[in-house]
């Protein structure tokens, strides 16, 4: 539960070892140490679901507004990416078990004075469009709450429907993005470890325990990336 909060990142991190932009005074960036001994390698997605339930649910009550998941770890508002999650863990290869994960979430709270850069212009959002002093402390206090309290109950049949419920991504076209291929399929549903169930074309189906979907655009707005 140790939790590291820096105010900037000068080289935020995302998932693939994308940047992550975030800016001083406007966002929350956090990372969350946890030796999760009772989980196994299985589990580890699991602590992404957590987390996204936790900062959607944290979000709903400190702004009013709901916030929706895009499969595995974006959260977004209106159309817009206002979180990212990364979940990183080392595996004991004795018993399977993890030995440490940590949890980084980055949330854009508040709008940047300059905007965003031109590369995610059309894609991040923020929380409120006009800044709101101390909205951070309390966000973050929500967040971390929330999560810790699914983190001592991990397999709570609710929480898998709690990221169901606000999970967007079912229904849609969408392409499924592997090291060495792109493939079209249909997101069908979410199993109750909370894999992805995809339908390709041929109408075989897989269940996604990692990896990275792209919404087709003609789905809905601006959630391509």
């Amino acid at each position: 539960g140790y939790t590291v909060i820096a105010n900037a990142q000068t080289n935020g991190r995302g998932r693939y070892s994308r940047t992550f932009y975030s800016p001083a005074d406007t966002g929350i960036y956090m990372s969350i140490l946890l030796r999760p001994c009772r989980f196994s390698s299985g589990d580890a997605l699991r602590l992404t679901i957590m987390a996204a339930v936790a900062v959607c649910e944290a979000i709903e009550s400190v702004s009013g507004r709901s916030a929706q998941i895009k499969w595995v770890n974006d959260i977004y508002m209106d159309g817009r990416k206002v979180c990212g999650i990364l979940t990183e863990a080392s595996l004991s290869l004795e018993n399977n078990m993890l030995e440490y994960a940590v949890v980084g979430i980055g949330v854009n709270v508040n709008m940047p004075s300059d905007g965003f850069p031109d590369d995610i212009k059309n894609i991040a959002g923020a929380i409120f469009s006009h800044h709101k002093s101390d909205v951070k402390n309390h966000l973050t206090a929500e967040i971390l709450n929330r999560f810790l309290s699914y983190y001592k109950s991990p397999q709570l049949p609710e929480l898998t429907e709690k990221y169901k419920m606000r999970n967007f991504t079912l229904g849609k076209n969408i392409k499924v993005i592997c090291q060495n291929s792109v493939k079209n399929a249909v997101a069908v549903d979410i199993d109750d470890d909370c894999h992805l169930i995809v339908e390709y074309h041929d109408g075989k189906r897989e269940h996604l325990s990692s990896g990275e979907i792209s919404i087709i655009q003609n789905n809905i707005k601006d959630i391509s990336k």
